[in-house]
Order: C-alpha cells, then structure tokens, then sequence
C-alpha cells in the first residue's frame, strides 16, 4: 500500500549487506531537480558491487583512482562515471565510508516529468527505451558526470520510498550485464528486476 514518499535517510545506505540493499531499492523512486524541473521514475533493475573483492568493481583489490575516488565516498555518496566514452551511468554508493559498495541503478519505470525526458533525450515519443538501461536512464533524468561525488540528501538528486513492496515472486535475480572479465565474479546473482517490466534492459531471466 503507497504513503506519502519519503525521501531514504542515510540509515538505510549505510549498511554492510550490499546486495542486500541493491534488492530492496527495486521499487524505490529517483527523483532529480535541476532549476525546479522535478523528473522521477520507479526503480525495476539495479546491480550490486561489492568493493575491493569483487572483480566487477572499480574498487577490486583496493584500487583507487581520479575516475573511481567518489566510491569510498561512503553511505549515499553519487557516484556517475563515463562508459564507453559517452553514457553517463549512476551509481548509488552504500556501506562507511572508504568501504567501496555500489548499486548501479540500470532501469526506471517513468512516473514525473516524462516531458523533460524526452527534451534530453531528443525523443519524439515516450517508448520503453527512455529510461531502459543505465546510459538513457542517467540522460533523461538530466543526470553527468558533473553530479558526482554529491549526495542524496539534497534537493537535486534523491531517492524516495512510497511504501510499494514487490512480493519474492515479483523479483527476478540474475548475474550481471557486462562484466564477463571479472571471470568467476561475472557469474554472482547480483542483479535484481522487477519481473515483466517493460524498462528492464538485458535479459529478463
């Protein structure tokens, strides 16, 4: 049953469980406010990172550099990189700080501000593909590299909680998209979506 939204305090970022904390923000709302345009969406896919151990992080073996610095950033740190020389992907850092855990939120179901989306992301129409995986996610909520390193506890990015609960056999777990060099790492179940929803990137199973 929704309430009123509430924006997430720092006691739910700063936890160990990492992955954890990346399954419970499957149906939390991002919301950005750049000069009183508000934008938000549901979140139905995110990945887990789970710092220095984790082949897939940025982080593994204690690494630390000008690109990955914002990850030991610690609880409800913004971390937005570039990949691929172009998409801007968001990452929502947990756990204290200099312990490097992530979530990489992938996908959003759109809820306000899906006229501001489309101006970003040059769409004529409003498809799935507006906010469908983490490059058109972070584009059309107005979200850069330029972001990183805050937090989200201002007013300009932060996640709110309505009160939804997906039930277990609404959430799908898979291993994650992209990450095929981090060998056995590659294969852990840290991907969480929302099962049938159309904004899902990758494969749904």
């Amino acid at each position: 049953m929704s309430v009123s939204p509430k924006k997430l305090d720092h006691s739910f970022y700063n936890r160990k469980n990492v992955v954890q904390i990346a399954k419970e923000l499957l149906g939390k709302i991002l919301v950005t406010q750049f000069d009183s345009v508000r934008s938000s969406g549901r979140i139905v896919e995110t990945e887990a990172y789970n710092g220095v151990e984790d082949r897939a992080c940025h982080a593994f073996g204690g690494r630390r550099t000008a690109r990955s610095e914002h990850l030991y950033g610690g609880a409800g740190t913004v971390y937005i990189y570039i990949c691929y020389g172009m998409h801007h992907l968001f990452n929502v850092i947990t756990n204290e700080k200099d312990i490097p855990h992530a979530v990489l939120i992938r996908a959003l179901e759109p809820m306000e501000g899906i006229g501001y989306m489309l101006k970003r992301t040059r769409k004529p129409l409003a498809d799935y593909t507006l906010t469908k995986g983490p490059g058109n996610l972070a584009l059309a909520m107005g979200m850069s590299k330029m972001h990183t390193g805050g937090d989200l506890f201002s007013e300009e990015i932060f996640i709110e909680d309505d009160g939804l609960r997906y039930k277990k056999d609404q959430i799908v777990i898979t291993k994650r998209i992209g990450v095929e060099s981090a060998r056995e790492d590659a294969e852990l179940p840290y991907r969480f979506i929302v099962k049938g929803n159309p904004y899902v990137s990758g494969k749904k199973s």
